[in-house]
């Protein structure tokens, strides 16, 4: 019989929530979670119920040490909290925050010498699997064109700096316009499928992104438009909000579902 591989998941909000009630279903099998990470233990009971009554609520750092594979789910700023020691033990390190990856390429490095592995599930784009086959070629532009309801903005940074109101916006509105990894420090909640993007393309300074907030709108649409020697594509998926946090949207939790099944299944299909 295959031995179970071991899941912990750091953070329990609208993705990781989701993850670990799909684990403890019993609905990805050759998986098993044995551990999470919250900042609201009580919360997390809830979160986890009867079926998850045994599973230890850790810290962050604790997590690679219970377990083969490492999700997070966290806030950006609490990367490195999980990212580092998942990649020093040599886990597999499921990432969602794709864009705190920018600006850590030791990281990367440093997963080649330890034989960890860093995954980027595709979360809320059907393009990913289209520019990483065009990046074995030649690509020319990336361009990705962002819209969301005003308040699956709010509290971003660039709208703090510059004295936006998402509540005031009645028509849509063009907010920002420039490369990637620029617009991951203006937006770090919101552009982890550009971040991811850009990884597998032509990377965060030659991809460029448009984000614009669209009251008339009550879904988060991602646009990707790839030239390259080989093929010329757009993409658009249109995702539901997630009803516990508007800043992601409903496809994110099931994709880091399907790229789970995906590392234990004997039949895999795309790219």
């Amino acid at each position: 019989m295959t031995q179970e591989q071991t899941v912990a998941i750091a953070g329990l909000g609208a993705i990781g929530g989701a993850v670990a009630k799909a684990l403890l279903s019993g609905s990805l099998p050759g998986l098993k979670l044995v551990a999470a990470a919250a900042r609201d233990e009580m919360k997390a009971r809830q979160t986890l119920g009867d079926l998850g009554r045994e599973i230890p609520i850790l810290t962050p750092e604790a997590l690679a040490t219970h377990a083969d594979i490492v999700v997070e789910c966290l806030p950006a700023a609490l990367f490195d909290d999980v990212a580092i020691p998942a990649v020093e033990a040599g886990r597999t390190l499921m990432v969602l925050s794709a864009g705190a990856l920018l600006e850590r390429r030791a990281l990367i490095d440093r997963a080649k010498e330890t034989r960890a592995k860093i995954l980027v599930p595709s979360g809320a784009t059907l393009a990913l699997d289209g520019v990483r086959a065009a990046a074995e070629g030649e690509i020319k532009s990336v361009n990705l064109i962002t819209r969301k309801p005003p308040g699956g903005l709010a509290g971003a940074p660039y709208l703090v700096e510059n004295g936006i109101d998402p509540d005031a916006i009645r028509e849509p509105t063009l907010i920002y316009e420039g490369p990637v990894r620029e617009a991951v420090r203006h937006f770090p909640a919101n552009v982890n499928v550009a971040a991811a993007v850009s990884l597998a393309g032509i990377g965060p300074d030659r991809t460029v992104i448009s984000i614009w907030a669209d009251p008339m709108i009550d879904r988060n649409s991602q646009t990707v438009e790839l030239v390259g020697d080989a093929t010329r594509f757009s993409v658009t998926i249109e995702s539901v909000p997630s009803p516990d946090n508007p800043r992601t949207s409903v496809m994110t939790p099931l994709s880091t579902i399907a790229a789970l099944r995906r590392l234990v299944a004997p039949f895999s299909v795309g790219t």
